[in-house]
């Protein structure tokens, strides 16, 4: 047996894991996917019969955002949309198919991505510290903010009409604030349980 020369280069460790998801990150891709889903089987409300329902669905996006991190939570909500568009019925009141994208609505479901992404990103902006007073200001700038600022817009475009749009964010709202708490608390209790859960990103090294 030979004795390694301190001269040679140590054996290339590969980061693969860093670049790439794993095993592990998509079956929890797939589980926030269908826990999306489940967070739409008790139904819709239609506020003053707005155009747009009122679900926890939401929840779920916030909750992909603050516990996966942005690439993993992305992921999840879009992979839950893509099934809605091969017309699986997950949407909340059962909705799904191409049409569903077609409607009001459609705005608040591409703003969910970027909602997702964004609470991913502010999360992970602070770690390796866990805060979970700035997982409640991620939810609400991506679970609030960004989702309102691309989904009431293209509600305007479809209704034709800014005010009807505005009245329907604004039912929205005491709902979301709801959800924000909730899914902080939530994202909270599962990073400390696992604090291995965003563990790659962790050890991410620049």
């Amino acid at each position: 047996m030979s004795a390694q020369s301190p001269l040679q280069s140590p054996p290339v460790t590969s980061t693969k894991s860093s670049s790439f998801l794993g095993a592990r990150d998509l079956a929890l891709v797939a589980a926030f996917a269908a826990l999306i889903a489940v967070l739409g089987l008790p139904g819709t409300l239609y506020a003053f019969g707005g155009p747009v329902p009122i679900t926890l669905q939401t929840l779920g996006v916030m909750l992909a955002g603050a516990i996966l991190g942005w690439k993993r939570g992305a992921l999840a909500v879009i992979v839950f949309l893509v099934l809605v568009a091969v017309g699986l019925p997950l949407l909340a009141g059962g909705r799904g198919g191409l049409a569903v994208f077609a409607g009001p609505s459609v705005g608040y479901l591409i703003g969910w991505i970027f909602g997702a992404a964004v609470i991913g990103l502010l999360v992970q902006a602070r770690l390796p510290r866990y805060s979970i007073w700035w997982t409640g200001i991620a939810n609400i700038v991506g679970g609030i903010g960004v989702v309102y600022l691309i989904g009431v817009p293209v509600l305007v475009l479809k209704l034709g009409t800014g005010i009807a749009a505005l009245a329907s964010a604004a039912w929205f709202l005491p709902g979301d604030v709801v959800k924000v708490i909730i899914a902080t608390v939530v994202a909270a209790g599962v990073h400390r349980a696992y604090p291995q859960m965003l563990s790659p990103l962790r050890n991410r090294q620049p």
